[in-house]
């Protein structure tokens, strides 16, 4: 009966039930009865397809993970062989073997202001290797704790917009034990 309309005694009929009617649930917003008898006139609800089975819950879109930037080669390929065959020369090394975490991050701290003085490209850095095996009786396993804080102590330099690389040595110089700083030339 979508299209007939109703008579002015149906209407009448029709609001004297409608007032009577409580409803089962608290509504959250009132709608004034003009709306009310707008809304009666035509009503047409979408109907959803019947799916027969298991219905799955809609899927969740997360939002896209922010895309970090490609990392710009800030070395080209002569660095690069020189640094596999061994044939870079730093023009500063440092030794941090014996140190404590304090005393080292310090000395390098000042290798670093030394090396932007001097204008110095390459510093090398000996942080000795961690241990491969468990450590004997007497012995702190702490070894390798320098290499292991040496990135964030790089990261958080005042420096630290100077530094173009940080690579691990040949083993003329150290192998896994030291460290290249490449520092970017003064602009």
């Amino acid at each position: 009966m979508a299209g007939r309309r109703l008579s002015p005694e149906e209407q009448a009929l029709w609001k004297a039930v409608a007032r009577t009617v409580r409803p089962l649930r608290h509504p959250k917003a009132t709608v004034p009865a003009i709306a009310a008898d707008a809304a009666a006139t035509k009503v047409e609800t979408p109907v959803s397809p019947r799916v027969r089975g298991r219905v799955p819950p809609p899927r969740r879109i997360d939002p896209p993970a922010p895309q970090r930037p490609a990392p710009v080669p800030v070395l080209d390929s002569s660095w690069e062989k020189k640094i596999r065959g061994g044939r870079l020369v730093p023009d500063l090394s440092i030794d941090l073997h014996g140190l404590n975490l304090a005393a080292a991050h310090l000395r390098l701290e000042r290798l670093l202001a030394e090396a932007v003085m001097q204008d110095a490209r390459v510093l090398l850095v000996v942080t000795g290797k961690p241990r491969s095996h468990r450590p004997l009786p007497g012995e702190s396993g702490k070894r390798g704790a320098i290499r292991a804080e040496i990135g964030d102590w790089l990261g958080r330099s005042t420096h630290a917009g100077r530094i173009a690389s940080v690579r691990s040595a040949h083993l003329r110089h150290g192998g896994e034990g030291a460290l290249y700083i490449i520092l970017r030339r003064p602009e």
